[in-house]
């Protein structure tokens, strides 16, 4: 595991800002009316999946939730191909087939994100295995909310993983409330994800899911152990969503004060403490949150004058080979 030096600090938290600025703008865009249907924030989750991603190689999976703005960018999507895919544009990640809910960019490793809840941790054990068939050094991470460790496809991808000993990473995003309902109300164990891992002989480890640094190094041990032939690992990243479940969703059920506690200890301020501690200026903390700022401001202008999506393009991408025609 390689130290976390104030220069890679500085980019993971430059990351993490243009992640902020992608959903504020998509936040804007969907109250102006340019954005349809709904949208999850991600806001609050940053620390996740870029102090993830940065642990990783290229070259290996992640599936994600359809909360997953915050996935695509760290693995490599662009704010403008993001926001050109939420408004419907041609220019969108997806040709404005997927939308917010179904960000993908498989040439770099970003294997889909999935709205029905706990479906995709099978999907990432296959990826595992597919990995172990043709004797790579991949690994797969499956991220989810702490709602689909009461799912059945939790524990079935859980116990087989186990079973086989495969190179994937369980990374619960712990934020406390399944849709509306806090989680603890409907589940017999303290930590959802952690808890259970045990009975299927899984290390697990809760973690400090607000901390990029704290999860890259969680992620690289587990990711050491996957790649060592030791398999899987289950990690609870707690952390906590800024807004409701979904663009609809006010949040009015969550207790006095407990949004105002949790900001203290938002992503954002707690990597440029970090920064701070490790002799980065103020300055030039600012400067990688202004060029965060303008990306997004440019993503912005540039999505909002691309072209309307083309609607034969619903027909592509539905065989592997690109065509639509139904085969006899």
């Amino acid at each position: 595991m390689t130290e976390t030096t104030a220069t890679d600090l500085l980019a993971l938290h430059e990351t993490m800002t243009l992640i902020r600025r992608t959903e504020k703008a998509a936040h804007d865009l969907f109250l102006s009316g340019l954005v349809k249907g709904t949208t999850h924030l991600a806001a609050g989750h940053e620390a996740v999946a870029v102090g993830t991603r940065s642990a990783l190689q290229d070259g290996d999976y992640a599936f994600a939730t359809y909360r997953g703005h915050h996935h695509a960018i760290a693995w490599g999507a662009t704010p403008e191909e993001c926001l050109a895919e939420f408004m419907q544009r041609s220019t969108g990640l997806n040709k404005a087939k997927g939308g917010s809910m179904h960000l993908t960019k498989a040439e770099a490793g970003m294997l889909g994100s999935y709205a029905i809840v706990g479906a995709h941790l099978p999907i990432a054990v296959g990826a595992a295995w597919s990995a172990r068939l043709r004797k790579t050094d991949q690994v797969s991470v499956a991220f989810f909310g702490d709602g689909a460790t009461n799912i059945g496809a939790f524990h079935e991808a859980l116990n087989l993983a186990s079973v086989w000993k495969l190179p994937v990473l369980f990374v619960c995003e712990n934020n406390f409330y399944m849709e509306y309902t806090p989680i603890a109300s409907v589940t017999g164990v303290g930590n959802p994800a952690a808890d259970r891992a045990p009975s299927y002989g899984i290390p697990a480890e809760v973690i400090d899911g607000n901390d990029v640094v704290a999860v890259r190094d969680a992620v690289a041990r587990a990711a050491g152990r996957a790649r060592a032939g030791d398999g899987p690992t289950v990690l609870e990243a707690q952390t906590y969503r800024h807004y409701g479940h979904s663009r609809t969703d006010p949040a009015k059920y969550r207790p006095d004060g407990e949004l105002e506690r949790w900001l203290e200890r938002d992503p954002l301020t707690v990597s440029a403490g970090r920064l701070r501690e490790a002799g980065t200026s103020d300055d030039d903390i600012k400067a990688a949150e202004d060029r965060a700022a303008a990306v997004v401001d440019q993503a912005v202008a540039g999505a909002k004058a691309a072209p309307q999506a083309d609607l034969s393009e619903a027909f592509t991408d539905v065989w592997a080979d690109g065509g639509a025609a139904w085969r006899t």
